[in-house]
């Protein structure tokens, strides 16, 4: 197997571990959607993509972990990276912290990274983020309070769906673009 496909997982509510095995290189488009039992991945080093959403609606999902030799994402604190760090990709929605302060290495927030997440109510994006992708924080009911910097320049479509307990947002001068 070296591909998992789009949606290949959906709904396998009764899988609670995931270890993507050393001969997949892709890992598609959703494919653990609502998997919501799932509470760990351990993403091995032969891994080079994986597609937005491929996590999406786990809620129990505390550890993604990432092989320390791959070449294109790493983990922190169970949740997922690009290697460089510049882009956080999943956030592990499943964790029951109230807070979260996105590390200084972030540029970007990736689609749908956030979505879902119904512990958190305080997230501290840093300085150096400059967009946040589609749906990154849609139906996080729990959000009450989100500090947006100065720096950021694009939020994408549907980035704060649904989010009925957020009291206020300011978007700074510096957005340029902002999706539906």
């Amino acid at each position: 197997v070296t591909n998992i496909g789009p949606y290949a997982f959906n709904n396998c509510t009764n899988l609670t571990s995931v270890i993507i095995p050393d001969s997949v290189t892709n890992i598609g488009y959703s494919a653990f959607n609502n998997c919501t039992n799932l509470t760990s991945v351990i993403i091995s080093d032969s891994v080079t993509k994986i597609e937005s959403t491929a996590f999406f609606n786990c809620t129990n999902l505390t550890s993604i972990d990432v092989s320390k030799n791959n070449n294109y994402y790493k983990s922190i604190d169970g949740n997922l990276y690009s290697k460089d760090g510049a882009k956080l990709i999943q956030y592990a929605i499943g964790k029951k912290q109230n807070e979260f302060v996105i590390p200084d290495s972030v540029t970007g927030i990736g689609d749908s990274a956030f979505s879902d997440c119904s512990s958190l109510t305080n997230i501290t994006i840093p300085e150096s983020v400059t967009s946040i992708g589609d749906s990154a924080f849609a139906v996080c009911y729990g959000l009450e309070t989100i500090i947006i910097p100065d720096s950021l320049t694009s939020i994408g479509d549907y980035a704060f769906a649904s989010c009925f307990s957020l009291k206020n947002i300011t978007i700074p001068k510096s957005v340029t673009s902002i999706g539906n």
